[in-house]
């Protein structure tokens, strides 16, 4: 823009093909166009065009009319607001349509302007003269109106009885709202300090969407968007020395919150709403919205009022209405804050047992595959997802009685099932313990280091190592073994200790011929008959102390035992009982024979 400007031909009959063309050259180039439209909005040129198209007409200049249709329409295309305004003045109007009426691809022109003065009848259906402002000319009259005192002017308008006037007021007041909400906010909280809440601008908008006689609330869903819109951070202004959120929404809470939920609490004082008529259950659900909104978008200012009021109580009596649409507004808002993971909303759900109504709904629908039933389960779901584990304890241990049957899904069960695991590790915070530290990445290696020393380990030369020496990868000597194994050997440690005065016990009670409790078996006569007969016949093919069978001193590759037989048989009162010793001393004692009959070298390998 900062080039030249376009210089238009003179405004002449002989010139109006050079003006055409100059016309449909501009409009491929943005800037061009731009220049075209400054050009004619300054000289007026529109105006000098009609003028040359009545010498056409009254001359009968076909090919000057077709030169005119074509400008005019090139005109129009480049979208010029200010062009327009002229174009569509009551003095060019009907001048710009005869030009329209010379197509020169119609053999004969039209007849618009017969048609539009003769023919057609118009009626207007919907004003649209208070949206023709553009957005500069809007501003500079909104600005106007403020600095004059609209907003006062609009508060005493809003008070009066006449539905008509308030209606207009109202919708003033939305354009005021979405021109510039910070403006709104300013002017709220400054009367807030002189006048009382019930005569608050924003308190009469609340209370007019609440007494709202249209059946379809039309003006009540208006009034919640604007109030919406008022309440939303995201168009909040922040600077260094005013915060227009903290300020706005701790004067919104203490003087506008409880005429909102005015409503809300006055017909759920009991265990179903005390009003369950469809116009209620709107306006409910409308109220619901709002709150759900101020759940995603406030912090704590919601979270203490909700808290503190028992709101979330209040709000699942309507899981109780016959409204099915009021239900899920109700289960929604519950969903929101359950959304959060905030433990602080969560030990305020548990204290006042709030699941209740939410499993009371979803039994009382039954096996129906509805929206009801989805929602509920896909609550529960993201419980289990998220593992959510103090909500997961509450619902198992108060609800699992009630949830138990309920198969076509596995969200139950699975809660069921990360409770177990969850009561699992409180039980064992040893290997709680353990799982965490061999989870933790600090003991973790590269993959690629892992199998570039497996690879070194397999290709070592057993010659190369002597006796008993164990092959250390080259990256594990640069750590401290201590550091690493000394939670896991001192586990160890304590495990073998504790094995091993069990075994110990064990084997003082067999030699005194008592029997342990947890190791006893009452056996009849005909076993102890069996059991006396095996210990005393001959060595058969196939029994352990057969030559050829595993175990016994003649078989290959059997490892000879020193160690007396595993079980002992002990009688009293014609009984036998059985006394086992536990397996691992078995497994133990195989080890240790194996592990005598390796090769050094392997042995090495093993125990690095």
């Amino acid at each position: 823009m900062s080039s030249p400007g376009l210089e238009l031909p003179s405004c002449e009959l002989s010139r109006l093909e050079e003006i055409a063309e100059l016309v449909a050259s501009s409009l491929p180039s943005p800037l061009r166009r731009e220049k075209l439209a400054l050009a004619l909005e300054n000289e007026g040129y529109i105006k000098k065009l009609l003028e040359l198209f009545h010498v056409c007409e009254d001359l009968e200049n076909t090919e000057g009319l077709h030169h005119l249709y074509e400008i005019i329409k090139g005109i129009f295309l480049l979208n010029r607001t200010a062009l327009f305004e002229v174009m569509f003045s009551e003095e060019c109007i009907m001048d710009v349509i005869g030009c329209l009426e010379y197509d020169p691809a119609l053999s004969q022109p039209r007849k618009h302007r017969e048609f539009l003065t003769k023919t057609a009848k118009f009626k207007e259906v919907i004003p649209i003269s208070s949206q023709t402002l553009q957005p500069q000319n809007r501003d500079a009259f909104f600005k106007t109106l403020s600095n004059m005192g609209i907003l006062p002017a609009l508060e005493v308008i809003l008070g009066m009885d006449d539905a008509q006037v308030r209606s207009a007021a109202t919708d003033i007041f939305s354009y005021l709202v979405e021109y510039n909400p910070s403006m709104v906010r300013e002017f709220v909280m400054q009367e807030a300090q002189q006048n009382d809440d019930d005569i608050l601008l924003i308190n009469l908008i609340i209370e007019h969407m609440i007494c709202d006689t249209d059946p379809e609330l039309g003006g009540a869903v208006q009034l919640m968007g604007l109030l919406r819109t008022l309440v939303d951070p995201e168009n909040m202004l922040a600077t260094a020395n005013k915060t227009e959120k903290t300020e706005f929404l701790g004067f919104f809470y203490k003087h506008c919150m409880h005429v909102l939920t005015a409503p809300l609490l006055a017909n759920t004082t009991e265990e179903k709403p005390s009003k369950d008529d469809f116009q209620t259950a709107q306006l409910l659900a409308l109220v619901l919205e709002l709150l759900t909104f101020c759940v995603e978008h406030h912090t704590y200012h919601i979270k203490n009022y909700i808290i503190n009021k028992d709101i979330l109580r209040r709000v699942l009596v309507l899981m109780a209405s016959k409204h099915a649409f009021l239900a899920l507004c109700a289960l929604r808002f519950k969903r929101k804050i359950i959304g959060l993971k905030d433990e602080f909303y969560n030990r305020y759900i548990m204290k006042s047992f709030l699941f209740e109504p939410v499993v009371k709904a979803f039994l009382n629908n039954g096996s129906r595959y509805n929206l009801m039933n989805s929602a509920i389960i896909e609550m529960f779901e993201f419980i289990r997802v998220e593992d959510i584990k103090s909500l997961t304890a509450h619902v198992i241990e108060n609800y699992w009685k009630a949830l138990e049957d309920v198969d076509y899904v596995q969200t139950f069960k699975g809660l069921k099932l990360r409770f177990e695991q969850q009561r699992e590790r409180q039980d064992n915070p040893k290997l709680d313990s353990m799982r965490s530290i061999l989870r933790n990445h600090r003991y973790r290696r590269d993959a690629r280091t892992l199998e570039d020393e497996e690879e070194m380990w397999f290709n070592t030369d057993e010659d190369d190592i002597e006796d008993g020496e164990a092959v250390v990868s080259p990256s594990d000597k640069t750590k401290n073994d201590d550091d690493i194994m000394d939670p896991i050997s001192k586990f160890m440690e304590r495990k073998k200790l504790k094995e091993s005065e069990e075994k110990e016990v064990l084997l003082k009670t067999n030699l005194s011929g008592r029997q342990s409790p947890s190791f006893k078996l009452s056996l009849s006569s005909g076993t102890k008959t069996n059991l006396t007969s095996q210990s005393s016949a001959p060595n058969l093919p196939g029994s352990p102390g057969s030559p050829g069978s595993p175990g016994s001193p003649g078989s290959p590759g059997s490892v000879p035992k020193n160690t007396s037989q595993t079980a002992a048989i002990t009688t009293k009162g014609g009984l036998v009982g059985l006394v086992d010793y536990p397996d691992d001393d078995e497994d133990d004692d195989e080890d240790e024979d194996k592990e005598d009959t390796l090769p050094l070298s392997k042995k090495a390998k093993f125990d690095s």
